[in-house]
């Protein structure tokens, strides 16, 4: 029978084969027997998949307190940030308010939910740990576990599988959720898989957790419980924590605080944003249930906060996911204070912008998403009513920025004579006996000023403010004040200055908007519009530069051309490097990619490609030494196509182009040679 072309349109793609390259992406593993037979380390995308940053060092075991965790729920998983070198949605859903958490769980409805690389990244930026699930559910699920627990040995196997995947990608423990009911012959079985489990992740990524969920019971019931009990207390007390349905009544937290004892924080009473049977409502009413728990001294897990994404609460996006995490904020606190350590840099990128910048010129005006590139966020304060209509302050990635795609904008009025000032981050950063450095990027007109205000603490407890702005100004402020030395970049001025605070302790970063001296009476009040781009904080001990080209090895693999119309091609290739000589402090978690098409089969010196003939042009983002460049197009009179890795250092700064490693890729046949690999 003959097939029509509209049949052949319908018929579904080829299915998925991890071992094919392919533009990377993250997946879960769907089988207790490809989790068994560890065939996930044999994909192509494996390596793309794991975490580059790692958690702070100090944090190790989570602080004696009432604390907070995020359970991701977000359309399933793995929507936008399954594409692990981004895509190009700039409205996809993310996340930027870390300070106030302690623990990010990526939830999805497959056994082995692995979280994105993405979101362990950004999170152990700002001191959040992360963990995949573990899920079982209904008659699969039972059907799953019988094979699970057949036998002690097959539970402990699993659990050691599932600490191998978690110490090989980065990230820090596990959420473990069996929805289904058990055989209770095989409940000793089930207590066995959940201690090794964390006698595992313990002992192979110290500070690690595995988290039960209040599901089945120790009778091997599906009964979800809603506090601790005797049915769900023998899980909790073998493995680092509870998370607690969210159909809760009142006097459960304390009830449970109780029977916890001193591991009252342990427990994580749930709160359904969406608000399906939660105490309190979820949605806009979920510090109801967090100011409870808060005065219960218990721990708060709070389960799909994409509820604001996904059902598209006005006005916008973003303004109303600072307005949902702002009444977190003043029910919960802020958990976490950065900078904790030199050096401190941030671009305030959130992971998604339409467009990409370098010292304030564009690299790229296409949108993008990528979740890995997000710096720390500010903390700044939602604020509504008459302050908000004096001075709008929004990160906001569509205007102009001097790094990446974000920046802090401020539009309002101001009257005269007056300044405006806001938080920007709450360090607690001890300063040693060594001169520092700060900078700052501004963008504004001349009428629009913008300065920052560093708050410390002193050795005797006491507190001393310094302000730092152009000179001319200084006059206006009764804090102490820093001079600034001024260069121009694009259209951003860059202002740095230097300073010792031997024993101090910085405790508040703010910014400072104010306007000229010379408005008349009779005006009163201006417009004020002003970004602010980057602000850095480095130790002034000579920097050790970047590694020469030369101490680079790169290697392209699986090399594919595909011929086009009209004479055109595709190159699709993986990209790794490595440095000749590792050294310990040699760690780089970032690195642009940019792509050049030579037109000659003769190719030049790197000292003529000071004055290049063709353009190279920014493809994008790794955070691991290695890129998959995907269906790159390009005309018959291509004759080969240099890659270039670009190294970005902790501080902000990058190596040179015309000093970066590169490779020459010949783009005229299938049998293609590699030229030269490191200096050209």
């Amino acid at each position: 029978m003959s097939i029509s072309k509209d049949e052949t349109m319908l018929s579904p793609p080829p299915p998925f084969d991890p071992t094919k390259p392919s533009t990377p992406i993250s997946f879960p593993i769907k089988t207790l027997q490809d989790l068994a037979s560890r065939s996930y380390f044999d994909s192509f995308h494996f390596p793309f998949n794991r975490s580059s940053v790692s958690l702070r060092q100090n944090i190790g075991s989570l602080p004696d307190r009432s604390r907070l965790l995020v359970c991701h729920d977000m359309k399933g998983g793995y929507v936008d940030d399954k594409w692990v070198q981004g895509c190009g949605n700039n409205k996809g859903f993310a996340i930027w308010n870390w300070y106030l958490m302690d623990v990010f769980v990526y939830f999805a409805h497959s056994l082995v939910t692995l979280p994105p690389p993405c979101w362990t990244n950004t999170a152990h930026r700002h001191g959040v740990k992360v963990l995949g699930t573990f899920i079982t559910e209904w008659d699969e699920g039972k059907a799953t576990c019988k094979e699970l627990l057949a036998t002690k040995e097959s539970a402990q196997m699993y659990a050691e599988r599932l600490a191998e995947l978690a110490a090989a990608l980065g990230f820090d423990g596990w959420l473990i959720n069996i929805e289904n009911v058990i055989d209770q012959v095989q409940i000793p079985n089930l207590k066995t898989f959940v201690s090794h489990l964390t006698k595992a992740m313990h002992s192979s990524v110290p500070g690690s957790l595995v988290i039960w969920y209040d599901s089945v019971t120790v009778k091997g019931s599906l009964a979800w419980q809603d506090q601790l009990n005797e049915m769900n207390k023998p899980f909790f007390d073998i493995c680092d924590g509870i998370f607690m349905n969210y159909t809760w009544k009142e006097n459960y937290p304390k009830a449970s605080a109780k029977i916890a004892g001193e591991r009252k924080h342990d427990v994580y009473m749930g709160i359904d944003v969406f608000g399906r049977g939660t105490f309190g409502g979820g949605q806009w009413k979920a510090n109801v249930a967090l100011d409870l728990l808060k005065s219960s001294d218990v721990s708060a897990a709070l389960f799909a906060p994409g509820w604001v994404y996904e059902t598209d609460q006005p006005p916008d996006y973003h303004t109303a996911q600072n307005k949902w995490w702002s009444l977190v904020e003043k029910s919960w606190g802020i958990v976490q204070t950065y900078p904790q350590s030199l050096p401190f840099y941030s671009d305030f990128n959130q992971g998604l912008g339409s467009h990409v910048s370098l010292q304030g010129q564009k690299l790229s005006d296409a949108p993008w998403y990528n979740i890995s590139c997000q710096s720390l966020q500010p903390l700044l304060e939602f604020n509504e009513g008459n302050k908000s209509e004096t001075m709008k302050v929004t990160v906001d990635g569509r205007e102009a920025s001097y790094n990446g795609g974000g920046n802090i904008s401020f539009k309002g009025t101001l009257k005269r004579n007056a300044h405006y000032t806001t938080r920007l981050f709450k360090p607690n950063l001890q300063l040693s006996g060594s001169h520092i450095s700060v900078s700052y990027s501004v963008k504004s007109d001349e009428r629009s000023m913008l300065g920052i205000l560093l708050r410390f603490s002193t050795p005797s407890q006491e507190t001393k403010s310094l302000v730092m702005a152009p000179n001319e100004y200084m006059h206006r402020f009764g804090d102490m004040f820093l001079p600034c030395l001024r260069r121009t970049t694009s259209d951003w001025t860059v202002h740095e200055t230097n300073l010792l605070m031997d024993g101090h302790t910085l405790t508040e970063i703010s910014a400072l908007c104010y306007g000229p001296d010379d408005l008349a009476e009779e005006t009163n009040t201006q417009g004020y519009s002003a970004l602010l781009g980057h602000i850095s904080i480095n130790s002034q001990q000579k920097t050790k530069p970047f590694p020469p080209a030369s101490a680079w090895v790169i290697d392209a693999h699986n090399i594919e051309i595909v011929p086009g119309d009209s004479g055109s091609r595709t190159l699709s290739c993986k990209l790794e490097w490595r440095l000749k000589h590792p050294e310990e402090d040699s760690v780089f978690t970032r690195y642009n990619v940019y792509g050049e098409k030579l037109n000659s089969s003769d190719y030049r010196s790197r000292k003529v490609m000071e004055e290049p003939r063709s353009e190279k042009v920014f493809l994008g983002t790794a955070h691991v030494d290695a890129y998959y460049v995907s269906d790159m197009v390009f005309g018959p009179d291509v004759k080969k196509v240099r890659f270039v890795i670009q190294t970005w250092g902790e501080d902000g700064s990058w190596q040179e182009l015309d000093a970066s490693p590169n490779i020459l890729v010949e783009a005229e046949s299938l049998s293609s040679k590699l030229c030269c690999c490191g200096l050209i």
